[in-house]
């Protein structure tokens, strides 16, 4: 097909499926995969392709004939332009089952896993404002729609404070009232919004690298504690301490109020020192009486109460009685190892990055907690034969790897160890599917529950239980 046809129009075609990445499925009429960012399934539509490969078309819904009894009204007046929350316009109980069926899909067609009874995916209470934490960028070129650009009114402020528009580095999209992370979450966003315009403080320019404000952090916690970080492209004292007064002086909720200047190419602050204005440099969130210190750069599951609930079935899975040895693989700042020490004999945890490690051992010992060990380490290459010998053989081992899954040589090495018990925590169930697949001969998986964490997007985690053939 010559490249000025690939862009086709196909009419009256049904939207039949949930796939990958949040996208929905339908067929050309010669049978050909179209993947859509824009529908749902039920939904007939018409279809202007806009990719073409070997395999399958990427195209848009233009035209909606028939609206699918799937369908909901979007909560939000930001979507179909923000890209954060893509199936908002899907009832909550589709969701969960097209999440549900993709983990199980994966499972069976990827991993050729022979599944037990799969029990229903654990939906989360809160279907909005359910986010511990949330960032925004600066911008002094806002996100205009066409009918603005078209427009011959004056645009007036450009400023934005908001999201970047996907896929387009140097756009952000204005916030007006975000459902993701609850009050006063908004109030705090808009109000910086307003009084920096008020005052004149600089909006970034990305391409440009100029002006003042780049990004805004907002955290909260089940304790009712919250952290603010505004992080500035260079150091201006008056301005700076203007806007910190300010929000001191306006949210009187503010436990934790942080700034970085950071005046390199990217935002990340992972690099960067972390200064604090006032109140603690860090807030605590709770969990089963458990206290966890959390930073500006901790990582933390970014939804609490669900969170919670993959713990506890992360610890039913394992069914520890008090006398196993546990290890805990990528462990990041020690939850899931310390959510279930109570109910094993030692639990030694391992991560790849020290700051993880350093937080993960201050807060064991805030929790009182002495029977587990943290070491830092690149999986693939601490744990081996050597760590065993040093630490134990483990009876479970609990294993919550990237999205990525595990390095092939830390899967042969599960399989040398071989504990009675393997449970996996993924965020990916394809790379989940693919590991299990490498341990089938000797492992038989006996659990299987899918954890919704990130309502109205296709995200789900997934916990599998291992046991020994």
């Amino acid at each position: 097909m010559s490249r000025r046809n690939r862009k086709q129009v196909f009419t009256n075609i049904e939207v039949l499926d949930a796939g990958a990445k949040g996208k929905t499925i339908a067929k050309s009429p010669d049978g050909a995969v179209i993947f859509l960012p824009n529908a749902v399934p039920g939904d007939v539509v018409d279809i202007q392709t806009y990719k073409k490969r070997k395999a399958y078309y990427e195209g848009k819904a233009t035209i909606f004939h028939k609206l699918s009894d799937k369908r909901t009204t979007p909560a939000c007046e930001h979507f179909g332009v923000c890209g954060g929350c893509k199936w908002q316009d899907m009832d909550y109980k589709y969701q969960l089952f097209y999440k549900q069926k993709e983990v199980e899909n994966n499972l069976r067609r990827l991993g050729h896993i022979e599944l037990p009874e799969v029990t229903p995916i654990l939906g989360s209470a809160k279907q909005y404002f359910y986010r511990n934490k949330m960032e925004f960028s600066f911008s002094n070129s806002r996100w205009l729609t066409l009918d603005e650009i078209q427009s011959d009114e004056d645009l007036g402020d450009k400023n934005a404070l908001g999201f970047h528009i996907p896929g387009m580095w140097d756009k952000i999209l204005d916030l007006n009232k975000c459902h993701l992370q609850a009050d006063p979450s908004n109030a705090i966003r808009n109000a910086v919004k307003a009084f920096a315009v008020e005052n004149n403080l600089e909006f970034f320019n990305t391409r440009n690298q100029t002006g003042l404000l780049r990004t805004l952090m907002i955290r909260t916690a089940s304790t009712g504690e919250l952290m603010v970080l505004i992080q500035f492209f260079k150091e201006d004292k008056a301005k700076r301490e203007l806007l910190l007064n300010y929000l001191t002086e306006t949210f009187s909720e503010i436990t934790s109020l942080l700034y970085v200047i950071n005046g390199k190419a990217n935002d990340t602050i992972y690099d960067q020192d972390v200064l604090c204005f006032s109140g603690r440099d860090h807030i605590f969130e709770d969990m089963e009486g458990l206290k966890f210190k959390i930073n500006a750069k901790s990582f933390y599951q970014t939804n609490s109460d669900q969170a919670y609930e993959l713990y506890k079935v992360t610890r039913e899975f394992a069914g520890l009685t008090g006398e196993e040895l546990v290890y805990d693989l990528y462990t990041g700042t020690g939850t899931i190892a310390q959510f279930v020490a109570k109910q094993a004999k030692k639990v030694v945890g391992v991560e790849a990055v020290p700051d993880a490690i350093l937080a993960a051992k201050e807060n064991a010992k805030a929790n009182n907690i002495d029977n587990v060990d943290f070491y830092v380490g690149d999986m693939k290459n601490v744990f081996n034969t050597q760590f065993i010998n040093t630490h134990g053989h483990p009876d479970v081992i609990i294993t919550d790897p990237p999205r990525d899954g595990m390095h092939k040589d830390v899967v042969q090495m599960l399989l040398d160890v071989a504990p009675k018990k393997i449970v996996y925590v993924s965020c990916n169930s394809a790379t989940q599917a693919r590991d299990l697949a490498l341990m089938e001969a000797v492992y038989k998986v006996t659990k299987v529950q899918a954890v919704d964490m990130f309502p109205q997007t296709h995200h789900v985690e997934n916990v599998v239980l291992l046991e020994k053939r």
